[in-house]
């Protein structure tokens, strides 16, 4: 398992009712393509037109973590002429986003099993990763080649081939070994396209998300979207699995004894 460099640094959220880490479970670019009578890659390069102005608006409203879902474990099942499209997209937006990620300090961190992937788009994930791996303004992750499930499979193998006893496998154990390792789990996961569900995305670390689903397409999410989505995390009271206690009532007083003259 191959994982990217550790975070140069944890960026907090600017204020305290911001998400210190948001997810985006990029949905809907085909349905936008479709909608609009373009090739499904019509869809993919309008989604990729998204991102940038979404992670700006993410820095300007003060959250420094976030997470794409780009392509999963599970989208090689789609046509060949389609994923041969989407990887060559990959490898161009490295070539044309780079030098301005690094420009305003973000760093770069590929998540997903990169071994799978073609050698020059791997070639160039390493190098984009090398080139950002001491900026620690903010933090940029893409799963390509993402599942939830081969992740945490893949950490329990990297943990037993370290000759690390299973039997006394601790929680902490197993998240140090997840692409994630050294980030705060997402507070928030935002899906677009209206889909109710996460497809095996973050599957350990959306434990205690907050989970937010608008009717928006990717390629159509814009800085609006993303401060509503904000704006419902803001509003919604977090407990962990724990109760909020009302505060104990006072004791009672006696009465003072009445003396009469």
């Amino acid at each position: 398992m191959q994982r990217p460099p550790r975070p140069a640094a944890v960026p907090p959220p600017s204020r305290p009712e911001l998400p210190r880490h948001v997810a985006i479970i990029m949905d809907g670019n085909g349905r936008w393509a479709r909608r609009r009578r373009l090739p499904r890659i019509a869809g993919h390069r309008a989604g990729v037109g998204t991102i940038r102005p979404v992670t700006e608006e993410c820095n300007r409203l003060g959250v420094h973590i976030l997470t794409l879902y780009a392509f999963s474990t599970e989208n090689w099942s789609r046509p060949r002429t389609e994923v041969a499209a989407l990887m060559r997209l990959f490898s161009e937006t490295i070539d044309r986003e780079i030098d301005e990620l690094d420009a305003e300090g973000i760093q770069l961190r590929i998540l997903g099993r990169r071994e799978e992937l073609g050698d020059r788009l791997r070639a160039k994930i390493e190098q984009a990763e090398a080139r950002t791996a001491h900026n620690s303004g903010n933090i940029l992750n893409v799963a390509i080649n993402y599942g939830g499930r081969s992740e945490i499979v893949d950490a329990v193998r990297d943990l037993a081939e370290s000759g690390a006893d299973l039997r006394l496998l601790e929680e902490a154990d197993l998240a140090r070994s997840l692409y994630t390792a050294g980030l705060p789990d997402p507070d928030l996961i935002i899906r677009t396209a209206g889909e109710l569900r996460i497809s095996n995305f973050l599957l350990w670390q959306a434990a205690y998300a907050e989970l937010y689903v608008t009717e928006t397409l990717w390629p159509d999410f814009g800085g609006e979207d993303l401060q509503n989505a904000l704006r419902a995390f803001a509003e919604r009271e977090r407990r962990f699995g724990a109760i909020q206690t009302p505060p104990e009532p006072p004791d009672e007083v006696a009465p003072a004894a009445s003396h009469g003259g």
